[in-house]
């Protein structure tokens, strides 16, 4: 039998009982600290999970940071809220495409506060055409990575403030069939398939949470990414060719917003142990990604280029 036991807003503690009929009587027990009152920024909380996300950390928040591209969706969104809640979450729009406006986004939220205790880097999409952004990126590049690159780094500063900062990466299983080209990340070289371009950022997203806990876990930066699980949501509907097949057959297995959001909402309230920085997570517990996710020489290679191509917005 298992009882759960709260010690005011902030601690859990778990006791495992064994059954009457035991002879011998164990007891174990572990302590989690659970986060309470932070300040979160959330990428991409309009819809899927994302949304569900946002919508379970904002009682746990003093402040939300609701980063998206749609100020009507984002309305919509936080008008499912009580209003005291609502009270608690700042709109700053914002599109991952649009690096200018990730810089914007990230001072407005430096006006706003000292200090962050968790970035959610939720937001990413799979796009059935080849297209460059404005700024002359692939769009999924820097949609689902790039965008979330440089808006972690500029915000590095207020999450260094907070006691027990925390950066988490949603990415994905897809990551497995990751097929990377570091000398042509854009596709101007090589045949665009989007499922490739969507494979290649979910390895990235791995890829960056262990080099941030590999660079600033020694300043107390916990980072993680997460699978979310084949969720049943609107992010297949841009999809083509055999990936749309795929999601098509798929869908009538797949899970719901609600239990995809699970292990965002678990990585964000939980303070986890020192030696699980850096891990990537699968139904709110640790998963071995692939061996190209541990490469020392991808983080480092991945590192270097994407710090070349946002250095223009750094300033």
């Amino acid at each position: 039998m298992l009882k759960l036991q709260f010690f005011g807003n902030s601690l859990l503690k778990i006791w495992l009982v064994p059954s009457l009929i035991q002879t011998k009587s164990v007891l174990i027990w572990f302590i989690f600290k659970w986060y309470d009152n932070m300040k979160l920024a959330i990428t991409g909380p309009t819809s899927g999970i994302g949304a569900i996300t946002f919508q379970e950390l904002v009682p746990v928040c003093e402040k939300v940071y609701f980063l998206a591209r749609n100020a009507e969706k984002a309305n919509l969104e936080i008008k499912k809220l009580r209003p005291e809640y609502q009270e608690k979450v700042q709109f700053i729009p914002m599109d991952l495409a649009d690096l200018e406006t990730v810089k914007t986004a990230s001072e407005k939220i430096q006006e706003s506060t000292d200090s962050i205790d968790v970035l959610i880097n939720n937001a990413g999409g799979i796009f059935s055409q080849y297209e460059k952004t404005k700024d002359g990126f692939e769009l999924s590049f820097s949609a689902n990575h790039l965008g979330h690159f440089l808006l972690t780094n500029l915000l590095l500063p207020q999450l260094l403030e907070s006691a027990n900062p925390k950066v988490i990466n949603v990415s994905s299983e897809a990551h497995r069939a990751a097929k990377v080209h570091f000398d042509d990340l854009q596709f101007e070289k090589n045949n665009y398939s989007a499922f490739n371009a969507y494979a290649n950022v979910k390895l990235f997203n791995i890829l960056f949470s262990k080099s941030l806990k590999e660079k600033f876990g020694d300043q107390g930066l916990k980072s993680y990414a997460l699978h979310p699980g084949v969720v049943k949501t609107n992010f297949g509907k841009e999809a083509n060719g055999i990936f749309k097949l795929f999601w098509k057959l798929a869908t009538p297995f797949m899970i719901d917003a609600n239990q995809g959001a699970r292990t965002s909402i678990f990585l964000a309230k939980t303070q986890l142990p020192d030696n699980q920085n850096g891990y990537y997570y699968k139904n709110s517990k640790p998963s071995v990604p692939s061996r190209e996710a541990r490469s020392q020489k991808y983080r480092d290679k991945l590192w270097e280029i994407s710090l070349e191509h946002s250095t223009p917005w750094m300033s």
